[in-house]
């Protein structure tokens, strides 16, 4: 008793009781005993300082050409490319599900993908037919599309490609007239996803001066050169044609202080909605981002997170509905507001279940 109550002097001495605490005591056990909090589930629901739902979720979807078939991606145990037939019927279940939003990929047959990437302006493409199934059949659901080049070009890169080098100012060129494509056909949110400079103001002029005043952006602003995303460039196909690598114009994974000044200029630029990319080995951007700028931030868990934790609950070695929601409720702690993952519509009815 006498060590509880010299423990109590200790902390009370620490507080003017006419003006309050001097600094927040930490208090001392035994009378402090943090896991009061957590010996029942309704009051760890009831303390808990981050709650995940699908409103917080982003499905990312891929697309085929064709009918009637789903193509598996193999790397990616559980996604499919679906034809533009399909498409409205398999968003529908995630917007049943409490899900705000959905963004489209295309896979380009490669015939159609060339080295000015001319499909990716044209307005019948697959990602423009999908956009008007979708907005079609479910109206009140937000359809977000990626402006970049990967998906159309025959060498794999996200713009222009000229002796060995990535051209800036001709690509931003092309990007525009996507971006004007993608929101003729009813898109509700353009994503460059390029990382070209000066992108983001481009598009931003081009979609005002055409009247898409309404369409907001979402810059993928911190966007790395990773090798986390081979899976997604199995799903699009671009996996086979990338000659060489992107990091001349993706961000050095060394880099953090850089991708405050790249958030900086897009918001100058007209970014409504920031990203950071990939998502989990970067968190400490995601949170660094969020402090910084107080802007809606979102975090893309990229393909390679995805398989991965498959990978390891496929052998036995984890539990993939408690990892899955570990791993989403960790960007919301680092400061998301919104997360793209593909496993956004089982992580949604993982939460319905409760």
């Amino acid at each position: 008793m006498a060590a509880d109550r010299r423990r109590e002097d200790d902390v009370l001495g620490k507080i003017d009781l006419s003006t309050g605490p001097k600094e927040a005591p930490l208090g001392a056990y035994p009378r402090v005993r943090m896991r009061r909090n957590r010996q029942q589930d309704w009051s760890r629901r009831l303390v808990a300082e981050n709650i995940l739902t699908p409103a917080d979720l982003i499905w990312p979807v891929f697309l085929c050409e064709g009918t009637g078939q789903t193509e598996p991606v193999a790397s990616m145990p559980g996604v499919v490319r679906y034809p533009v037939d399909r498409i409205a019927e398999a968003v529908a279940e995630a917007k049943a599900l409490g899900i705000p939003a959905v963004a489209l990929f295309p896979y380009t047959d490669p015939v159609r993908r060339t080295a000015e990437a001319e499909e990716a302006c044209n307005p019948e493409n697959l990602v423009c037919r999908a956009i008007r199934a979708v907005k079609a059949a479910h109206p009140d659901l937000g359809v977000i599309c990626d402006v970049a080049l990967d998906p159309y070009t025959s060498h794999g890169h996200d713009g222009l490609l000229r002796d060995d080098r990535i051209l800036n100012d001709e690509t931003v060129e092309v990007l525009v007239r996507q971006a004007l494509v993608q929101a003729e056909a009813g898109c509700d949110v353009i994503a460059p996803s390029d990382m070209m400079d000066g992108r983001v103001g481009a598009v931003r002029t081009a979609l005002d001066g055409a009247g898409y005043q309404d369409v907001q952006i979402l810059a993928y602003a911190a966007k790395y050169a990773s090798a986390f995303y081979g899976p997604f460039r199995d799903a699009v196909g671009s996996a086979k044609t990338l000659q060489g690598d992107k990091r001349t114009y993706q961000m050095d994974p060394a880099n953090g202080d850089e991708a405050l000044r790249e958030v900086a200029l897009d918001i100058a630029e007209g970014a409504d909605m920031v990203m950071v990319k990939p998502g989990l080995p970067y968190l400490d951007v995601l949170c660094r981002v969020k402090e910084a700028f107080h802007l809606p931030t979102f975090a893309y868990q990229v393909s390679g997170e995805y398989s991965m934790l498959h990978a390891a609950a496929g052998n036995g070695w984890l539990a993939l509905d408690q990892v899955m929601l570990e791993s989403l409720i960790a960007f919301k702690r680092a400061g998301a507001d919104g997360i793209l993952s593909y496993f956004a519509v089982a992580a949604a009815k993982r939460l319905a279940a409760g």
